[in-house]
Order: C-alpha cells, then structure tokens, then sequence
C-alpha cells in the first residue's frame, strides 16, 4: 500500500500501532459473552454429572431410562419438598407447619440479598467507590422508576417496592442456577405457591395498613361502604353501596392474582427449562436461561409495581386525581405483561 493509500484509506492502520479503544472494548465484551456462555455450558454439564438423573422414588446410582425417566427427574409437583417437621398432605397449598425446599432456599436468598446490600452501603462516601455506586445506582433508578409511574405520594414506599423486586428477582433467578431443583433442599421460592401466597399477603397487609393510616377508619371503609351517598337520593345511594361492594370483593381478588401471576409464570418457566435442559444437557440450554432472566425479572417488577400502585390507591379517596393515575397504571401493566399462564381476573 502507498504512502497516498494509506493517509487516504480511513480503515487501514500502519503496522505497530495499537488498535484504538472502541476496537479492544468491543472485542472484550465479545470475548466476556463467550465466555460466559461457555461457563454456562460447563456449569450445565457439571452439574448433570455430579446430580444425574434417576427414577421417582428411586436412590441416586440407579438408571434412569431417556428420555422419560430423564425428564420426569427434573420436573418437580407444585407441592414443596419438606425439609423438616412433619410431611405435608399431597395438594398445591398446605397449612402444615414444616420447613420445605423453597422456604430454605429463600432463607438463603435472604441472608445474600441482606449481606449484600449491608456491605455495598456500609461507610458511604461523598467520592463512592464500585460497590455504592452499583448500590446507588439501582437505588435511584428503581425510586425513579417508582415515583414516575405512581407519583410524588410513593415516595415514602420506595423502599417496600425497592425490597419486594429484589427479593422476588433473586428467588427467581436462583431457579436458574443448574443444582437448585436437584438438591432435595434447594428450589426456587417463587416456584411454591406457599411462597408467593405469602408474598401477596405481606403486600395485602401493607397497602389496608396504610390505607387505614392516612384515612382514618371512617375515612377508608368509606371507599367500599359510601353510605353518604345516600344523600343525593334513594337511587344513588344504593348504586354507590353496590359498587362499593364490588370494589371490597376485589380487594380479595388483589392477592390471588399477585400470588398466582407470580407462581404460574416462574413455576411454568421451571418447568420448560427442566424438560430442554434434561433432552440437550448443555447449548440449547444457554438460550432459555437468557430468555427467563428477562422473563423472571419482568415478573418481580410487575409484583413491586403492583404493590406500589396498590398502596398509592388505598392511601387516596376516590376524589383525588392520583388514584385514577395509579388505577390507569395497573390496567396498563395487566394488559400489556407477557405472560405465560395469566390468571382469570
């Protein structure tokens, strides 16, 4: 190439020369997926290894016939493993007092988001280092996020929506890590419906809370009881108190669906991922992993932000404007959620 060529020519670099940043950055974040699809693939293989497949009711050692038995292995009933105490009956929600999988498994969870965060926060500095500026950062952007969906008055409550999407993020993403749902102690909360009933009543608890708080007694039970509309006529007041009775009904219907939106979705997720991961073992695998972590995380914001609208409707009367805000938003994140088994509202 001429000495004309190569000032001309925007592409060629002269021999020697280090290659510029974007080109190096480029092939690193390359290099770091590979990488890390590759480490994927290698957890896959290590952990069918370690944990292979056998019979239901059978001990580990004993062959496993594919791809029936292989896949029957891997799939798990709704109803948890119990731990300790005594056994559960078989059925979908149980009321015995006993330590299952999920429940220990979401200890789990608890104790690493909790360290976490302790130690990303802990000392903080006007100058942040990595960790705070990670912690800040995801703070912010969730209160953010919180505020501009639901208003100034959530604010207060940026926490509870801050602590229900990680800890609902990370009891759903742990189902994804390859040994959990093989060990009898280890299985994604949010695949109980124990669990996410749970979860949904903590959340019921705190927006009737706050409700009575800001409202008062009279105030709150006015919402489903408007016995004052009585006073613009016979008509009017019973229209009123039958749609404030329709509104009490669905109150109660509020964490049936966060409960089971929740469950179905990760329980069905878990389910597809066991059947690919036990017929392909590796590569395939890789692929689903990265469409449930999009998947999963969309589910805890919808639980957070549903809780957080939630609250923001109890804590206002039907005469303020913020509440037809919140209730457009629900309507909103309902109707447009990707799910995979949504529930009958």
């Amino acid at each position: 190439m001429s000495s004309e060529q190569a000032a001309t020519d925007p592409v060629a670099q002269p021999s020697g020369t280090a290659p510029t940043p974007e080109s190096s950055s480029g092939r690193g974040l390359s290099s770091r997926w590979f990488l890390l699809i590759a480490a994927v693939i290698l957890v896959d293989i290590a952990a069918f290894i370690l944990f292979p497949p056998f019979p239901k009711g059978g001990t580990p050692g004993q062959a496993c016939s594919f791809p029936v038995c292989f896949i029957e292995s891997t799939l798990h009933f709704p109803a948890p493993h119990t731990v300790l105490g005594p056994h559960a009956p078989p059925g979908l929600v149980t009321f015995t007092p006993s330590i299952s999988d999920t429940l220990v498994t979401m200890w789990i969870v608890m104790a690493i988001v909790l360290t976490g965060a302790i130690l990303m926060s802990r000392g903080g500095k006007l100058v942040p280092g990595r960790a705070q500026n990670v912690f800040e950062a995801v703070y912010e952007g969730l209160s953010d996020f919180g505020v501009g969906l639901a208003g100034p008055k959530a604010r207060p409550y940026i926490p509870i929506f801050a602590a229900f999407f990680l800890l609902i993020l990370f009891d759903n993403w742990v189902g994804l890590v390859p040994f959990v749902g093989r060990v009898d102690f280890l299985r994604a909360p949010s695949s109980d419906v124990n669990i996410t009933i749970g979860l949904a009543l903590v959340s019921f608890v705190i927006f009737h809370v706050e409700g009575f708080r800001h409202l008062g007694v009279g105030g709150y039970l006015g919402k489903f009881f408007p016995v004052y509309e009585f006073r613009h006529g016979i008509g009017a007041g019973f229209i009123a108190m039958f749609v404030g009775l329709i509104e009490l009904m669905l109150e109660f219907v509020k964490p049936v669906t966060l409960s089971m939106r929740l469950f179905g979705n990760i329980y069905g997720g878990e389910v597809a991922l066991g059947v690919i991961t036990s017929l392909t073992i590796a590569i395939i695998p890789v692929g689903l992993i990265a469409l449930e972590l999009m998947l999963n995380a969309i589910q805890a914001l919808i639980f957070s932000v549903l809780t957080l609208m939630f609250i923001v409707l109890a804590i206002e009367s039907h005469h303020e404007e913020e509440g037809q805000i919140a209730e457009e938003a629900i309507d909103t994140i309902e109707g447009s959620e990707p799910s995979r088994l949504q529930p009958a509202h």
